[in-house]
């Protein structure tokens, strides 16, 4: 697939989204819609060329340097290209060129290739082994031959790995926590799993709690854009009891609006109701056969019916019913050091019965070595 020929240049949002469709896999970040969620940078959609036929795309936000018309070129979770060359020098410097010519100072990606795995046993082991502090201390279940192969072409084609603080890359998450909805191995490889093989691979906690939020009477629904307002409070609610900073209301209505006209089901909100109440509010996106859960907000009150395992369950079986092959519950932190706060959400995940995936990670490529130093040591003092 790999050619020294090919050639990068702006393409449409239309062209972009047409190579994406071909794709089974891509990330939401990496769709035109997405460039209009993030209308506070400047957006560019971009394809790779193989003589006349359009064989990548990516998705460039610009950041502008204070004071300087110079500006970060990032392609977060992307670009969308042959991840497997073993030239990937023919796909990337094209496009650096391109983006100096656009003003950038520097690129940053983050190639959607997967480096390791853990079984959520192996996690679980490794929880439990007081002599285990970090993810990366469990042997995998499975190291990526492509993974290492992505990395090490980077390092020689001169891209910097970013610091990553306790699994948290300062842009997108380097782990994140999967559930397999199709069968890898055997001979159902392929196929996708049934909803009662997806419960079994769950812990005996989940199990009961979907089964108990179901006795309770929770009821779970599909939202609209107006009930984007109900599931805002209750995501504001779970902001301040769980300590972190909400987006605004209109972040979230720019997000429905501009993927759904994109594409019909690429987002979607789901509402767990117990007795009218609102107990758990969640939102799904979808891009080919890669589903994520991508916000979700709970109550503190009612929490003994188990809203937000409903929700979960309920668009688990959304993705099912859809043909996805893997579930996303994105982000987790590398810790697995009981005295951080962190492990209770990869304990949460891990009862799901899937499986850690750790990421290649985000790169950056200085084009201007003094501006992107001068981007790097701001960044710093902001402390990203």
């Amino acid at each position: 697939m790999t050619s020294p020929a090919l050639t990068v240049r702006t393409i449409t949002p239309d062209e972009h989204l047409a190579l994406l469709r071909t794709q089974r896999s891509a990330s939401f970040l990496q769709t035109p819609a997405w460039g209009q969620v993030k209308s506070e940078w400047r957006r560019e959609s971009l394809g790779w060329f193989d003589g006349g036929r359009l064989v990548g795309a990516g998705l460039v936000l610009y950041r502008q340097l204070p004071k300087v018309k110079r500006y970060l070129a990032y392609l977060p979770e992307g670009p969308v290209i042959d991840w497997s060359s073993e030239q990937l020098g023919d796909w990337l410097t094209p496009m650096t060129a391109h983006l100096k010519r656009k003003g950038a100072f520097g690129v940053r990606i983050g190639p959607p290739v997967v480096t390791r795995r853990w079984s959520a046993d192996a996690v679980k082991q490794g929880v439990a082994d007081e002599g285990v502090t970090r993810l990366g201390e469990v042997p995998p279940t499975e190291r990526s031959p492509q993974g290492a192969r992505v990395v090490s072409q980077l390092q020689e084609l001169g891209w910097r790995p970013q610091a990553v603080e306790g699994g948290f890359a300062a842009g997108q998450p380097q782990f994140n926590f999967q559930i397999p909805l199709r069968h890898r191995d055997g001979e159902q490889a392929g196929e996708p799993r049934t909803e009662d093989e997806l419960l079994k691979g769950m812990n005996q906690q989940w199990r009961r709690n979907i089964k108990k939020a179901a006795k309770a009477g929770v009821e779970v629904s599909q939202g609209a854009e107006q009930d984007l307002k109900a599931f805002h409070d209750l995501y504001v609610h779970t902001a301040e009891r769980d300590h972190f900073t909400p987006r605004p209301l209109s972040y979230f209505e720019t997000m429905f609006r501009a993927l759904n006209a994109e594409e019909p089901d690429r987002i979607k909100l789901f509402l767990g109701r117990h007795e009218g109440d609102l107990v758990a509010a969640t939102i799904l996106v979808r891009v080919g056969g890669h589903t994520w859960y991508s916000y979700g907000a709970s109550s503190t009150e009612k929490r003994d019916v188990r809203g937000s395992n409903a929700v979960q369950w309920a668009m688990i079986q959304d993705a099912l019913a859809a043909g996805a092959d893997v579930y996303d519950l994105r982000g987790i932190t590398d810790t697995l050091d009981p005295d951080d706060s962190h492990v209770g959400l990869i304990q949460f995940k891990v009862g799901t019965g899937g499986e850690a995936v750790e990421y290649a990670g985000e790169w950056d490529l200085p084009l201007r070595p003094l501006l992107y130093k001068a981007f790097s040591l701001y960044m710093a003092r902001r402390g990203r």
